[in-house]
């Protein structure tokens, strides 16, 4: 069968002798489920040029008005297809490609790591789904965003977290978009799972450096996560049941190939056990009931063809973690959570401009209530966002590929508002602050192929932030350029400024759902950055591609807390604040493998954070580090050494096995070099009660590493497809550090008229989290 297509379009020959380019232009689909694919080549090999698919699909590229032109559509996994084109016009063309048997007639192979060597992007890290699928994850339950972990220069917090620390930057310096739609807080399980349900996931990636002018809001990384559309040529589903949860996903057209839905659903069920065994207890002096906990995961999307011209897509996502106990005299409710919503519009102006107008809202929201008897009291804090953006990409030529735009968003801070009363009403107070902001941006940047061999990304961004009269202006500049030496050997370059207006209060290394948003304010400034990066990229064998990167970022306007700060319930919160600078280096390196049965990646990172230079807002607050001397400090999540080693083996197409080794330092904790011992009278015991906290985040804990090992065996019934994942973490049993408790110590032997119970010293002991833990995951598709 022959797969070389002809398409012929006819006008006026005087017409036709007045242009010299045409312009291909349309978008590019998955065959079996008409997803778009992000990222899709289309090359015209004859003309040396090329293009590729933006985030909604859409591509565009000039060809000259010859007799014939022929272009390669191409995807990593798919089978690229090849048409020849006689043009007399511009012309729409929509493509679809398969991921079935290759046919003798198509000889050109997708070489994703020539597309990665060419572009002017770096310092970017992107993961699939089938990859978060296939390797063992704890408790069974997939995450693509602890598998963005295990890539160079992105550490995680501590043991299970998916807390992230990019670059030298704290927790709240990543800006994650569901959808276009900012998630504040993307964790369940105080950070032992994320929110993202991997069965609705279609892409990821993620920006450490280099970032394009179209971003903006946060210091040191983007994670950006795109939602499947759905399915519009036929209905199907997915889904798994796991030890602790179940998730089913499905989708299916509205019109077939002009509209589609998806609804993609995740619960825990361990309350409904806890709950069993309660109700078996009831009534047993000597039984404590469990509390409650469950979390869930709700995401939908409808997308609509309105047009050639047109498409509409709503989406969105609600999560919600809820942990209860309930007794007699005593109840106690906590519960936190994220909801989007956005509304997208795609519009093509001609084949050389497209646009997409987004609106989106999120709100995260904690609260907790307590009720003893006679007595209530709730406190909770929240932020919520409106926000509307529009964004242009222009293609005047193959040399150029423009982008500009601008975004507006509207912020409502709700901060530590507590409510407390007494059930008879003769007690009532309330305390909290609100605030509010706008905060904007306004960016261009141009993508300039100079040559074969040199391309530059310069790009300019305007963002600004107004909060209570008070009005911040930001000017961005960005810049990346790649120089390729041969076809297998480039260099890369980028420089990026950044602000961030908004703050995370937070005493933690760690994401918890009790931290609080505050807005920069006549007090509190907003966050710079700037970040410069080298790097060099090499294709090995064609099979193997190695890239190295380092990076220097300095930044200013760094928060942390005074000693003794009192964060819960504060009106007076810029008081416990100290504002400092900080600065990061380091290297990282990788080598990765797409293609063939034995896939995968190592990472290796060498870095290095220090904190400076703080002083307190507030003249009576005492930072250790300012009035001790001594000057700069390493941060809690400041890790020298990090090394990820990723396997996955295709053994048959029935069975595949997985493995991750993970190495890293220890992270740092401050703890008390001593304590002062008080003795009430004498005779009685003395009591080590007051630690002397000295130099800070002055101890490191134990390295880090852990060995993990999966097996994917799938079925092939009539009806779709189903497998049995094996995960098997901590696989040599590694006992690392959760946290650190102090703890005094007493001499065994204490002989004497008046013998006194006296601390001989203060012992550090460690609490582990994870053993050994098998996990067995049922899934399916149809």
């Amino acid at each position: 069968m022959n797969r070389i297509m002809t398409l012929l379009f006819l006008l006026p020959a005087a017409w036709c002798q007045s242009q010299s380019t045409f312009t291909v232009s349309g978008r590019v689909y998955d065959e079996g489920n008409g997803e778009t694919l992000i990222g899709a080549t289309v090359l015209s090999p004859a003309q040396e040029a090329g293009s590729a698919t933006n985030e909604y699909g859409f591509y565009s590229i000039a060809v000259p008005a010859s007799d014939s032109v022929r272009l390669i559509f191409s995807y990593v996994g798919y089978q690229p297809q090849a048409y020849t084109l006689f043009l007399t016009r511009d012309t729409t063309m929509n493509v679809s490609l398969s991921t079935g048997i290759q046919l003798e007639e198509v000889v050109v192979q997708a070489n994703s790591y020539r597309e990665q060597l060419n572009s002017t992007e770096m310092s970017v890290e992107a993961v699939t789904t089938r990859e978060a699928k296939l390797l063992p994850v704890l408790l069974g339950e997939s995450d693509i965003l602890k598998t963005v972990q295990l890539k160079p220069g992105i550490p995680s917090g501590s043991e299970g977290t998916t807390g992230i620390f990019v670059r030298g930057g704290s927790n709240d310096q990543n800006l994650i978009v569901l959808d276009e739609a900012v998630v504040y807080n993307a964790n369940h399980l105080f950070g032992f799972f994320s929110t993202f349900n991997t069965d609705a996931v279609k892409d990821l990636k993620v920006y450490k450096g280099g970032f394009p002018s179209q971003y903006g809001g946060r210091l040191s990384s983007v994670i950006d996560v795109k939602l499947k559309e759905g399915n519009n040529r036929e209905f199907a589903g997915s889904g798994g049941i796991g030890l602790i949860a179940s998730r089913l996903t499905l989708e299916g057209p509205l019109q077939k190939e002009r509209s589609s839905f998806i609804v993609s659903g995740r619960r825990t069920y361990l309350d409904i056990f806890t709950r069993a065994v309660n109700r078996a207890n009831e009534g047993k002096e000597d039984f404590n009931p469990i509390p409650d906990y469950f979390f869930y995961d709700l995401n939908t999307k409808i997308n609509y063809q309105l047009g050639e011209k047109d498409r509409l897509f709503l989406s969105g996502y609600f999560g919600r973690d809820v942990f209860g106990f309930n007794s007699d005299f005593f109840d106690f409710d906590f519960d936190w959570g994220n909801a989007t919503g956005t509304a997208r519009w795609n519009h093509v102006f001609s084949p050389r401009l497209f646009a997409n107008t987004t609106f989106t809202y999120s709100d995260y929201q904690y609260n907790i209530q307590n009720r003893v008897t006679g007595f209530s009291f709730q406190v909770g804090s929240g932020i919520r966002d409106a926000n509307l953006k529009t964004d242009f990409y222009y293609s005047p030529n193959n040399r150029h590929s423009i982008r500009f735009g601008a975004s507006a968003t509207y912020h409502q801070f709700t901060i530590g508002r507590l409510k407390a009363g007494s059930d008879d009403g003769l007690v009532n107070f309330s305390a909290g602050q609100d605030f509010d902001g706008l905060e904007y941006g306004l960016y261009f940047s141009d993508d300039i192929d100079f040559s074969e061999k040199l391309a530059v990304n310069g790009g300019i961004r305007l963002s600004g932030f107004g909060n209570d009269n008070t009005f911040y202006f930001g000017l961005e500049p960005r810049l990346a350029a790649r120089y390729s030496i041969n076809s297998r050997w480039a260099m890369k370059a980028s420089y990026a400024r950044m602000y961030q207006y908004l703050h995370l209060v937070s005493n933690a290394g760690v994401a918890l759902p009790t931290d609080v948003w505050y807005p920069s304010s006549a007090r509190v400034k907003p966050q710079q950055s700037h970040q410069v990066a080298v790097g060099a990229s090499y294709i090995l064998a064609d099979q193997f591609l190695l890239n190295l990167e380092g990076y220097y970022k300095t930044m200013d306007n760094q928060l942390q807390f005074v000693d003794g700060a009192q964060l819960f319930v504060n009106d007076k919160l810029e008081d416990e604040f100290a504002v400092g600078q900080g600065e990061a280096y380091g290297m990282e390196f990788s080598i990765e493998k797409k293609q063939g049965a034995l896939t995968g990646w190592i990472g290796y990172t060498l870095a290095l954070v220090r904190l400076k230079n703080f002083s307190t807002l507030d003249p009576g607050g005492r930072f250790a580090q300012e009035s001790e001397g001594f000057g700069a400090f390493f941060p809690i999540y400041d890790r020298r050494h990090d090394l990820s080693v990723v396997l996955l083996f295709e053994i048959s197409r029935r069975l595949s096995a997985t493995a991750t080794f993970v190495y890293g330092s220890g992270d740092l904790r401050w703890l008390a070099p001593g304590r002062f011992t008080i003795q009430d009278v004498y005779g009685a015991d003395f009591e080590a009660v007051v630690p002397d906290y000295r130099e800070r985040n002055n101890f490191r804990l134990p390295p880090y590493h852990r060995l993990d090992l999966g097996l994917v065996w799938r079925f092939l019934p009539k009806w779709g497809e189903t497998d049995l994942s094996l995960s098997v973490v901590n696989v040599y049993d590694r006992r690392n550090t959760f946290f650190i408790y102090l703890e005094p110590e007493f001499p065994e032997d204490n002989d004497g008229p008046n013998p006194v119970e006296f601390p001989d010293r203060i012992a550090a002991k460690q609490v582990s989290l994870f053993p050994i833990l098998p996990s067995l995951t049922w899934n399916f598709k149809f």
